[in-house]
């Protein structure tokens, strides 16, 4: 079953809790994939690197944070069959 880890420095980062959470296909009622479970520790990392990403993403001009935010819901709408 695919796992689906966590999303940390611009990377994906596996799980070291050992712990998952099923996901169900709401059509079906099938388990298709799980969700890594954190632990404290990649609590820690994601905060501190959300912080660390902050300095830069401030100083970011408003109009060029929110082209990026709408280029952003644009991929969400595109791909909405597959998250759904």
């Amino acid at each position: 079953m695919t796992e689906i880890a966590h999303f940390i420095d611009n990377e994906r980062v596996a799980s070291t809790s050992g712990r998952n959470q099923p996901v169900f296909n709401p059509a079906t009622g099938e388990t298709e994939k799980a969700v890594a479970l954190a632990s404290t520790e990649e609590v820690d990392r994601a905060v501190a690197s959300a912080k660390a990403a902050w300095a830069t993403w401030s100083k970011t001009p408003p109009l060029r944070r929110a082209r990026i935010l709408d280029r952003f819901k644009m991929i969400l709408w595109d791909r909405a069959d597959q998250l759904a």
